[in-house]
C-alpha cells in the first residue's frame, strides 16, 4: 500500500527459456532482464527437460520491460535446431505470462502481453502468439493447441496453413528462435512427483530398442507408470480440474510433471493424493515432490504432506509474497 492509499500495482512474469543445461547462458539471459523496479524472485534450471524458469515481479512497464530483454537475449543465444529436451517448445523464450499479484487486473495484464508481443517483434523478429488472457482466437487459449506440433511441427505448419500462423510477425518462425507464446493468466503451480524407484535412463531405452511407454514395472516405478498417472490426473483425459500433466524421466527417475491452473478448485494436497493413490493400486509409491518456481501465499499449507515431501521448502523462498521482501540478486 502507498502512502496515499492506493495499492501498488504488481505484476508477475513467468518466462520460460528453452536452455536448461547452459548455466552461463542462462545467467546472461537473465542478467540482460535486470531493470530499475524490477525484482527477480526466483530461477532454476532443468537440464532433462532442458528449460529453465525465471520470476520476476514489479511495475508492469518495468516487468515488461525486463521480459522483452529476456526475450532478445534467448533469441540470440538459443538456436532450437540444436535443442532438444523433455519439454515441448516452440521458441527460445517458450512462453512469457504476465500474472496480476496486487493493484492490477487480469485484463490489464492481458494489454501488458500484447504490448510486450509488439515489442518482441519489432526488436528481435522473433514472432508471437498470444494465449490465456491474452488471446485473441478461441482456439489459442490453451498453451497446448497454440504449441501442438512443436518447433519442427509448427515451423513447417506455418508455411502450409494460414491458420497456424503467429498473431503477430511470421508468417514463418524465426529460423533459431522459434516463436515466443504471450499471455497473460492467474496464478500457475508448477508441481512435480517422483515415483519412488530407481527407475531406467533414456540411454538405457535407447539402448535396449524398447518403448518407454510399453515398459512394464517389475518391482520399480518406471516412466510408463508415471505416463499412466499423467493421464489420469489431467483435466484432460477428464480428470482434475486445472490439472496438466505428463510423465517423463528426469535424471534417470520418472517423474509425474505437472502444471495447476487452478489451485482454489483443486488444491495441491488433494492432487498429491490422487497420485499416491494411483501409484498404490499399481504397486509403486511416490517419492520427493518438487516445485518449479514460486506459490502465492494462498496456497501454502504448512503442515500438508506434499509440503512437506518437498525437500529443504523453505517457504521465505518459495512463496511470492514472502520472496518480494528479499529478492535474489541480479547475476
Amino acid at each position: 500500500m502507498s502512502e496515499n492509499g492506493i495499492s501498488e500495482q504488481i505484476v508477475e512474469c513467468v518466462p520460460n527459456f528453452s536452455e536448461g543445461r547452459d548455466l552461463e547462458k542462462v545467467h546472461a539471459i537473465v542478467g540482460a532482464m535486470r531493470v530499475d523496479g524490477v525484482h527477480l524472485l526466483d530461477y532454476s534450471l532443468d537440464p532433462d527437460h532442458n528449460r529453465s524458469v525465471v520470476t520476476i515481479a514489479g511495475a508492469p512497464d518495468a516487468v515488461l520491460e525486463s521480459a522483452v530483454r529476456g526475450v532478445g537475449m534467448a533469441a540470440k543465444l538459443i538456436d532450437l535446431t540444436q535443442q532438444k529436451g523433455e519439454h515441448p517448445r516452440v521458441g527460445a523464450a517458450d512462453v512469457v505470462p504476465f500474472v496480476p499479484v496486487s493493484g492490477i487486473s487480469l485484463m490489464q495484464c492481458a494489454l501488458l502481453a500484447r504490448q510486450a508481443g509488439k515489442e518482441i517483434w519489432n526488436r528481435y523478429g522473433v514472432p508471437v502468439y498470444f494465449y490465456a488472457g491474452a488471446a485473441t482466437r478461441p482456439d489459442r487459449v490453451l498453451l497446448e493447441d497454440v504449441r501442438r506440433g512443436q518447433f519442427e511441427g509448427l515451423m513447417k505448419d506455418t508455411m502450409r496453413d494460414s491458420a497456424r500462423r503467429p498473431d503477430i510477425g511470421g508468417p514463418e518462425l524465426h529460423p533459431t528462435a522459434g516463436a515466443s507464446i504471450v499471455g497473460a493468466r492467474t496464478f500457475l503451480i508448477a508441481y512435480n512427483i517422483y515415483l519412488a524407484g530407481s527407475g531406467v535412463s533414456n540411454a538405457d531405452i535407447e539402448a535396449a530398442g524398447m518403448d518407454s511407454a510399453l515398459i512394464s514395472s517389475s518391482g520399480a516405478a518406471d516412466v510408463g507408470l508415471a505416463r499412466t498417472i499423467a493421464k489420469e490426473v489431467r483435466a484432460s483425459s477428464g480428470g482434475m480440474l486445472g490439472v496438466k500433466a505428463m510423465g517423463v524421466l528426469v535424471n534417470g527417475r520418472p517423474q509425474v510433471s505437472m502444471n495447476v491452473t487452478d489451485f482454489h478448485k483443486t488444491p495441491v494436497a488433494r492432487i498429491h493424493a490422487a497420485v499416491a493413490q494411483i501409484a498404490a493400486r499399481h504397486g509403486a509409491q511416490i517419492g520427493d515432490g518438487e516445485l518449479i518456481g514460486l506459490i502465492p501465499e494462498a496456497a501454502y499449507e504448512p503442515n500438508a504432506d506434499w509440503i512437506r515431501q518437498i525437500p529443504q521448502f523453505d517457504p521465505e523462498e518459495k512463496v511470492l509474497e514472502r520472496r518480494l521482501s528479499h529478492p535474489l540478486d541480479w547475476p
